[in-house]
């Protein structure tokens, strides 16, 4: 048997008894929830809209990967992940629930996100917001 370290996945699954097809979820070109557009809501930063504060907790649609927590919106940690999961995940009515653009501007350089969710949320806060982040 060749020594996997100088093999390529395919190969490696192929020596070990694999037809060497990949699932669905490793196909390139395949859309994956990571390539889902994000949910921008055009009217987010409407004055009417309220915002959540204080104590929360999202919703399982938002928060499906891990035991659901109450987060404290007063808390910047806590803000910086209620973001970043609500930014990746939320619907139109969760963005607008708890993304405030204020704050979104104030926490952008310590958000974690895929280059798509930024790239999607750049080009909303330039048209909207004349913002350059």
């Amino acid at each position: 048997m060749a020594d996997p370290r100088t093999m390529t996945q395919g190969a490696i699954g192929a020596s070990m008894g694999d037809t060497g097809a990949m699932s669905q979820q490793q196909r390139p070109d395949t859309p994956t929830r990571s390539r889902v557009p994000p949910e921008i809501p055009e009217d987010v930063d409407a004055s009417g809209i309220e915002k959540a504060a204080g104590d929360v907790t999202l919703p399982l649609r938002v928060q499906w990967s891990a035991p659901l927590r109450t987060y404290d919106l007063t808390d910047r940690r806590d803000r910086i992940r209620v973001y970043e999961q609500v930014l990746r995940e939320g619907t139109a009515d969760d963005v607008r629930r708890f993304i405030d653009v204020d704050e979104l501007l104030a926490l952008w350089d310590d958000l974690y996100l895929p280059a798509h969710v930024r790239a999607a949320w750049r080009d909303w806060l330039a048209r909207h917001r004349g913002a350059r982040v």
